[in-house]
């Protein structure tokens, strides 16, 4: 069992692949996946999010993604693909590893929202 961040994020990456922001998109095309940025509410106002993104804070994750937690947010579906990005990535990764401890099939990290961005993905406030 991890004892501290460092390996608390190997753990997180090595179970949550990468995916890049044209794979991403394909995704939620073809298989209907549901982006999630899991910023802070004032990140999240300062730059915009990755069009038709859903934004779960990190810090409301657990509750808003477990079925049993009576606070589930719509999007979420554990048989779903779940595609997660923050500013930089690890919080992503540290994401991933929850959903898939609340027994989230299909979990990917893009990275951070500067990868959307830098990818073409659109924006939207």
């Amino acid at each position: 069992m991890p004892t501290t961040l460092k390996e608390m994020l190997e753990v997180a990456h090595a179970a949550v692949p990468m995916i890049s922001p044209a794979d991403a998109a394909n995704l939620v095309k073809n298989a209907g996946a549901v982006i999630v940025d899991i910023r802070d509410g004032t990140e999240v106002a300062a730059s915009g999010k990755a069009k038709g993104a859903i934004t779960i804070p990190r810090g409301s994750l657990e509750s808003r993604a477990c079925p049993t937690s009576g606070t589930l947010h719509a999007e979420m579906r554990q048989d779903r693909p779940v595609i997660l990005y923050c500013a930089g990535g690890n919080r992503a990764a540290l994401a991933g590893k929850t959903l898939l401890d609340l027994g989230y099939k299909d979990v990917r990290n893009l990275g951070g929202f500067k990868d959307w961005v830098a990818g073409g993905g659109e924006v939207e406030k």
